[in-house]
């Protein structure tokens, strides 16, 4: 593996973070209705007070809301909190300079001078990755990000990325990519093998397969608006999954979705499941500080070796 650069190794010591794609979403997650602002605040606290500290959120969370909550936590609390956020490449912005302009708006929406990671949300097919780094050097240097990152890039866009980040001194911190037990697509074409390699973390979100790992769905009671549908098809194969995580999680005293959420963990990327309530909050931060043994480990790799994910990389 390639040394962790200086920069970087912040990242490499976080063991979970904190998604706010919840945060002020109403097309997804139905931001306002089961959940209010008050939730959103307890999980913020509830997750600091756990020792969770790295908050990710982008631009288009909730279109500039997820951000603007976040920057309000942070005017009133004075624990540190590792911020990372993210540039959306719409089609119109396909030049270097949208990205540290892009970046300024998101540090007003959140009141801050600089975060502490700055992403690219996705690949573009007007936008090279390399151009796209050389914008994202720009932010480094202006000090408006400690350091920078990818997210949803295949393989080759990573290494386009690393390679024309890497030409100016700057090394590629993280790739953010979907990565869960029903979704193990960049575990089997090398891509976190490759992160390791190149010290480059990955970040895992939707670690929970938005919801579908915390036990309480099944094909009688899937979950609500679009995700049921779109997981129709996983929810018939669930009950086997749940069966075994239930069974790891008896061993060690824990749920299953810490179980879910520690095995992304051994497999040695940093999981960011969403909160939108204390108790959620609560129940995540269970994930982190332990470790299940390497024959669990390869249980649950066997049980949900026959998923076919949805990819949502591209290269």
């Amino acid at each position: 593996m390639n040394e962790v650069s200086n920069e970087t190794r912040f990242l490499h010591a976080v063991e979970m973070g904190l998604g706010a794609w919840q945060w002020g979403d109403r097309i997804i997650w139905s931001y306002g209705q089961g959940y209010s602002d008050t939730d959103i605040r307890e999980a913020f606290d509830s997750s600091l007070d756990l020792g969770i500290r790295f908050i990710d959120t982008a631009e288009v969370y909730g279109t500039g809301r997820s951000e603007r909550m976040l920057g309000q936590f942070l005017k009133e609390t004075d624990q540190p909190v590792l911020v990372a956020t993210k540039f959306f490449p719409y089609p119109w912005r396909f030049g270097k300079g949208f990205i540290p302009r892009a970046l300024k708006a998101s540090l007003e929406r959140l009141g801050t001078e600089s975060v502490d990671l700055y992403q690219i949300h996705w690949p573009s097919p007007i936008f090279s990755p390399e151009a796209m780094m050389e914008g994202m050097a720009e932010c480094v240097k202006q000090g408006l990000t400690r350091t920078v990152g990818v997210s949803n890039f295949g393989h080759k866009r990573m290494l386009r990325a690393y390679s024309a980040l890497a030409q100016q001194g700057i090394p590629l911190a993280s790739n953010q990519v979907h990565y869960s037990l029903l979704s193990r697509e960049v575990e089997k074409n090398g891509t976190l093998a490759r992160c390791k390699e190149l010290g480059i973390r990955l970040i895992a979100y939707s670690p929970l397969e938005q919801g579908l790992l915390t036990g309480k769905y099944s094909p009688q009671n899937p979950p609500p608006g679009v995700r049921g549908s779109r997981y129709a098809d996983f929810l018939k194969k669930l009950p086997p999954v749940i069966k075994t995580l239930q069974e790891i999680a008896q061993n060690h005293g824990k749920t299953v979705s810490q179980v879910a959420l520690n095995w992304v963990i051994c497999k040695g990327a940093l999981p960011i499941p969403g909160a939108k309530n204390a108790r959620q909050a609560q129940e995540n931060a269970g994930g982190a500080g332990w470790r299940m043994t390497g024959d669990e480990v390869a249980k649950l790799d066997e049980v949900t070796d026959t998923f076919r994910p949805y990819s949502n990389s591209g290269d």
